[in-house]
């Protein structure tokens, strides 16, 4: 019996197909492209007949390379779930998952007990490090990210279009200093997220105001302590909508009435081939299902 080709020149060949490029495929399988090319070779050395028609354009797939992509890749998703079935239900169903602690908190945590009662099998492990997806593949397997927008090499799902809030302290509205107009906001300190930057700056900007400056800002990498740093009157957080909602917190006001959008969402990401994990596509769609 002939010896298959190695998986590896079946799978760098599958993605080669899906993206058009080498250079894709190589980032998408964290690989060095010529690697990524000599696992081509190997397959089509197999096959015997070359799987891709090579231009300044990037690359298509020969009529051979049509046809084996088109039965290859089920087989190929086929075997995947087989491997998954053959180990422990747990280790086929363990999500490595990075979110903010704020989205986890507010959002993601209240729901959690209705994605345990549904799929008791999935099990999830937390990282709250910033910049989620620039680690996927190593240790994690999706994150929850809170961007403007999202590399397009990443499969992404925004989950919300949410507004700009100025949240501060409810001692700021009472009292013989209260802030009622934003000129006031050049004597107070503007507290930041690190993952959203620009929401001041696009916030002044939308009200008509771009020269607006404050007497300082202040970056935050916790959601939690900016909203308890704003309660505690050591500044103005700007943040979500949802952020001030979900907070509950009576110490707690919104300044102002303008009605912005803010420039950043939260994504669910993941590289496009972890989709085809059990525990990612499980959650995946509950995720968007639940509309959380």
């Amino acid at each position: 019996m002939p010896r298959l080709p190695p998986l590896s020149s079946m799978e760098a060949f599958l993605e080669v197909a899906r993206h058009g490029t080498v250079k894709a495929a190589a980032i998408e399988l964290g690989l060095s492209m010529p690697a990524l090319s000599r696992r081509i070779q190997t397959l089509e050395h197999a096959v015997g007949r070359p799987l891709f028609n090579r231009h300044h354009h990037g690359l298509s797939l020969t009529e051979t390379g049509r046809a084996l992509d088109a039965q290859l890749s089920p087989l190929l998703d086929e075997l995947r779930a087989v491997i998954g079935q053959a180990g422990s239900p747990d280790a086929s169903l363990r999500l490595h998952l990075n979110v903010l602690p704020l989205f986890a908190q507010q959002r993601l945590f209240p729901r959690l007990p209705e994605l345990r009662r549904q799929h008791p099998e999935l099990h999830i492990d937390i990282d709250t490090m910033s910049h989620g997806e620039a680690r996927l593949g190593e240790g994690i397997d999706a994150a929850i990210a809170l961007a403007r927008s999202i590399d397009p090499m990443l499969y992404a799902a925004r989950l919300d279009q949410d507004k700009v809030f100025p949240i501060a302290s409810r001692t700021l509205t009472d009292g013989d200093r209260t802030i009622t107009v934003p000129e006031q906001m050049q004597r107070m300190t503007v507290l930041l997220h690190r993952e959203m930057p620009e929401t001041f700056s696009e916030w002044k900007k939308a009200i008509g105001m771009p020269y607006l400056e404050p007497a300082g800002i202040d970056y935050f990498d916790s959601g939690p302590l900016m909203l308890e740093a704003a309660a505690q009157g050591i500044g103005v957080a700007f943040m979500h909508g949802h952020h001030f909602d979900d907070a509950h917190d009576p110490r707690l006001v919104r300044l102002f009435d303008f009605d912005v959008d803010s420039p950043y969402s939260y994504w669910f990401v993941c590289r496009p081939r972890a989709l085809r994990q059990p525990a990612v596509k499980l959650f995946h769609d509950w995720l968007l299902a639940a509309r959380i």
